[in-house]
Parts: C-alpha cells; sequence; structure tokens
C-alpha cells in the first residue's frame, strides 16, 4: 500500500490561501495552491506538512484532503486555547488570499497493508484518518472508525458516518462517556492494524489496551510530547560526528540540536520536541537516552537512531552519522 515518504520527497513552496471554511466548533479547514500555478507535489495518506508561520513559529498538520486531487492541499486546525501559539496565530490571522511558505509532505503515519483496519480518532486527530479510510474504501480494504470528541458540535467532518453506512460509529463524550475500548480492541486480531490518532489520554489508553495485541498492529501518530517524555537528568556528554571526525560538547541545558546549529552543522528539524520523527540520526556508537514519543519500544531499545531535538545521552560520547 504506503509507503514512508523519504526526505527526498520533501519540498518548500510558497502557497496561497484559495479556500477556508469553518469544519466544526474550533476548526478551520485551509485550501493551499502553489502560487505558480504547479499541481501540488504527490503525498499519502498519513503524510503532514510543516505551516512556515513566522521565524522560529511553524507548525505541522496531517493532510486531509483527497491525495488524487494535486491542484491544492487541505488541512484542518484545531483551536487551542492553551497552545504555544501556532493555531492561534492560524485561527487568527490567515485567511483567503493569503501567502505562506509551506513544507513537506512528510508520512511517518504511512498505510501498511493488513487484513482489515480498525481507525480510532479523537477530536482533530480525525484529519489524517480520512484519507486512510478513502483508500481502504476504494480498494475493498474491511474497515471500522471509532471518532469520539467532547460534543457533537466540535466534532468536524462528521458526514462521514452517512458516507460510510454502518461502517462509522460517533461517540461523543458529553452523551456517551469515553469511548469503550475494552469492548474495541479486547480480542487481538492476527493480520489487523489498528490506527489511531487523537489527544494524548487516548493515544495511551489506545496503547496499553494494544499490549496484548501482536506485535505492529497499533500505529500511533502523536503531535504532542508523552507526558514525562522529555523529562529526566540533564547531565553534559560529547557528540562525535562520524563523518568529518569533528567532537562536540553538549551542555545541560543545550540540546544536540543546539549545539549542531552553533557549529554549523545542519541537520532538517520541525517540531523540536521528539514527535515529528523529521531529525532522526543515526547512531553509530554509543547508548542515547530517548526522550522523544516518535520511535516504537523495539527501535529505542536497538539504540540504531535518535531524535537529536530532544533525546541525551546515557554515556559520555555519541557517535552520530554526521
Amino acid at each position: 500500500m504506503n509507503t514512508k515518504l523519504s526526505d527526498s520527497d520533501v519540498v518548500e513552496l510558497e502557497v496561497v490561501v484559495v479556500a477556508t471554511h469553518d469544519a466544526a466548533d474550533g476548526i478551520r479547514a485551509f485550501d493551499f495552491a502553489r502560487v505558480d500555478g504547479e499541481p501540488m507535489p504527490p503525498w499519502n495518506p498519513g503524510a503532514h506538512i510543516d505551516l512556515l508561520l513566522t521565524p522560529g513559529l511553524e507548525r505541522q498538520y496531517s493532510l486531509c484532503g483527497d491525495p488524487n486531487q494535486l491542484e491544492t492541499w487541505r488541512v484542518a486546525v484545531l483551536r487551542e486555547p492553551e497552545s504555544r501559539g501556532g493555531s492561534e496565530w492560524v485561527h487568527e490571522r490567515l485567511a483567503e488570499g493569503d501567502k505562506l511558505r509551506i513544507r513537506g509532505p512528510r508520512n511517518n503515519f504511512p498505510l501498511v497493508e493488513a487484513s482489515e483496519y480498525i481507525f480510532i480518532a479523537g477530536g482533530i486527530g480525525i484529519t489524517p484518518l480520512l484519507p486512510m479510510i478513502a483508500e481502504c474504501e476504494a480498494k475493498g480494504r474491511p474497515w471500522t472508525l471509532t471518532y469520539g470528541g467532547r460534543s457533537p458540535s466540535s466534532m468536524g467532518f462528521t458526514h462521514i458516518e452517512s458516507e460510510y453506512d454502518g461502517k462509522v460509529t460517533l461517540w461523543p463524550q458529553d452523551s456517551r462517556g469515553l469511548i469503550d475500548l475494552a469492548a474495541l480492541l479486547n480480542t487481538p486480531r492476527d493480520g489487523a492494524a489498528v490506527y489511531c490518532c487523537g489527544p494524548g489520554v487516548l493515544l495511551d489508553a489506545v496503547e496499553k489496551s494494544c499490549e496484548h495485541w501482536p506485535d505492529g498492529s497499533l500505529h500511533l501518530e502523536r503531535f504532542r510530547p508523552k507526558a514525562g517524555a522529555l523529562d529526566g537528568v540533564s547531565r553534559s556528554f560529547e557528540i562525535e560526528l562520524d563523518q568529518t571526525g569533528l567532537v562536540l560538547t553538549v551542555g545541560e541545558n543545550e540540546s544536540i540540536v543546539d549545539v549542531l546549529d552553533k557549529a554549523g552543522v545542519e541537520v532538517p528539524t520541525s517540531c523540536r520536541e521528539g514527535t515529528c520523527g523529521t531529525c532522526e540520526t543515526v547512531v553509530l556508537d554509543g547508548i542515547p537516552d530517548h526522550r522523544d514519543s516518535f520511535l516504537n519500544d523495539f527501535e529505542r531499545d536497538s539504540n540504531e537512531v535518535m531524535m537529536v531535538c530532544c533525546s541525551r545521552a546515557k554515556c559520555d560520547r555519541l557517535v552520530l552519522d554526521l
């Protein structure tokens, strides 16, 4: 089915907002087209893009339109009062006719081959699942969606309930409480894939509920760090860049990326908090102190890669493939 897009697929474009509409209370959708009039780059379900809002302010949003329609790209943005300013900027200042730069697409949440798909969405987490569902439907793949939110008015794209009759269960919390994950995930099914996107509490609960499922069954996408992921003692350590032999010291209050930036060594970054996977770097020697919310347990245990935007070292020196 879909494969993870490589860094060579990522481009930076100047685009214009050609349409915008409210998808639900607090959710606004934006359609972008290239300023030069050329088609947008191809993408697969699960991909996200970076909106480069101002110097130092960029945010990631899932593409939620039709991958077969490349006149525009669409994202939907939830206004979050307790956010770091990105969603408020988008809601308050981005309007039809405005131009901005965007970067992408990246896909760290690809749709894998499976015998059936169990989709679970919470709030704005519905966005990356919409094109996945459309692809499953087009290819005759069995699937179901359980979609939770605070209330019906806060849940965008609820038209899918009637569009895909019998396959979608809407679960507004104000009338039904929390999604019954025990009933949904109690019995593991070989060959099935569970896809979930939404608030951290939902992702954590789904992760817990799938502990007895076969390895590789669960697929999550986080846009915020797991609770406590960035915590821990920060000690000084060294990094050695294998390609040049350069040795740099990472101080207690610095990240690896900070130190690399000062040394003029460019590593692509986006979220700077270990959720997007953009800065994934190969570790040739040493033991990382993984503080990301992107790698799975197997990848962390292998210590073959790390997120240099937030992770540190459990040893005196890390040797990186840089």
